[in-house]
């Protein structure tokens, strides 16, 4: 449905060059809802405006169904509003002049008379009732809450029956409780009309929560594509594991295959992080066996228990010795953080599981809970 191949678009300011994408490559299947998941000023936004038409990209390829929109090389640009595309920006960008109807007519009547008065109250209307403001027509668009208004513009983006809808952190302006209600009202839009979306966030939650599919970016690059599973247990750079979710982040060398029954798995290795005994850990490619490397082990994949006499002797992998070194109540969980030969680890576990700050435990974690990954150039 969307094929973009190499994009760069860079922005210079004097003599110098900074911010933008740079050699972005994206594919998605019809139906997808895909997110470009990053910091502010990573390129994320760039990366949008360039498919929408808003930005004139420096280089690539860019395809909606079998036309192109964008060449670099053959100088095709194909203006924003022939792309057939419905674009929700992260201010709404909701006219107050204007009633709810009006808005959400606005693109219709801007093709021209291609379109009738009926068919055009017939198509406002459904699109209404589809984003639950059946009713509210001809209410002025300033009498609206936060949510509703963000529902005209949903409404709005998709009146125009659009092959593709890109929408620029739209949750961002409400506060907790309506995001995380205004999420599910857009999935099931989405999986309703079965649009293809292409999401732009810096909230983890609503990529891993929306998506089909996520690209982490970070700084004018893609980092890693894949399915939300995968871009959270099996990061392949530590910039995606601390990015995606909290973490520990272990450092150490990558010593050959692990000593233990799964040593024969591919990509399973043993780490030496100067933590009293040695870490198995799963290693993408990338990861040379005797190179530097850096484990990231999820807070949640950690079981804690007491210390006992009876606890697996020295040397045994992935079991570590610690001391609680502080407690947090979060409701639903309850986190640990436990000193391990001076360096300190998070644990999160339900909370009936009640350790006390000094007490000596074991931490326990499974070869598929450890990701080895490149460190991050110092």
């Amino acid at each position: 449905m969307l094929t973009v191949e190499n994009l760069t678009k860079v922005y210079r300011r004097g003599e110098q060059a900074g911010g933008g994408i740079r050699d972005a490559s994206l594919s998605l299947q019809p139906g997808a809802f895909f997110t470009l998941l990053g910091p502010s000023g990573c390129g994320k936004t760039t990366t949008l405006r360039c498919i929408a038409g808003l930005e004139r990209p420096d280089d690539g390829v860019i395809r909606l169904a079998d036309r192109v929109v964008f060449d670099a090389r053959r100088r095709i640009h194909v203006a924003m509003n022939e792309r057939g595309i419905g674009m929700v920006f992260q201010s709404y960008a909701i006219w107050p002049h204007m009633t709810v109807f009006e808005n959400v007519a606005f693109p219709l009547r801007a093709r021209g008379g291609s379109l009738g008065r009926e068919e055009i109250r017939r198509r406002v209307e459904d699109n209404l009732r589809r984003v639950n403001l059946a009713g509210y027509g001809e209410r002025n668009a300033t009498m609206l809450s936060g949510g509703e208004q963000q529902r005209v513009a949903f409404a709005r983006a998709i009146v125009g029956e659009p092959k593709l809808l890109l929408l620029d952190e739209p949750l961002s302006n409400l506060d907790a409780g309506l995001r995380e209600e205004m999420r599910t009202e857009l999935l099931r839009l989405q999986r309703t009309i079965g649009i293809t979306t292409v999401y732009v966030t810096h909230d983890q939650t609503e990529a891993l929560t929306l998506s089909d599919r996520i690209a982490v970016v970070d700084r004018g690059r893609i980092l890693q594509v894949g399915p939300p599973t995968e871009i959270y247990l099996r990061p392949q750079s530590e910039f995606v594991a601390r990015f995606v979710g909290s973490t520990n982040m272990l450092y150490g060398k990558a010593a050959g295959p692990a000593a233990s029954p799964q040593a024969g798995e591919a990509g399973v290795l043993r780490v030496e992080v100067g933590l009293e005994r040695p870490l198995g850990c799963i290693a993408p490619a990338g990861v040379g066996s005797n190179g530097e490397a850096a484990v990231s082990v999820r807070p949640e994949a950690i079981d804690i228990t007491l210390s006992t006499d009876a606890d697996s002797p020295a040397g045994a992998i992935n079991e570590l010795r610690g001391e609680v070194a502080a407690s947090t109540f979060m409701g639903v969980n309850l986190r640990y953080d436990v000193r391990v030969a001076e360096r300190m680890l998070s644990v999160i576990t339900p909370p009936r599981r009640v350790f006390g700050v000094g007490d000596k435990v074991v931490l326990r974690f499974s070869f598929e809970s450890a990701v080895a990954v490149p460190p991050e150039p110092k």
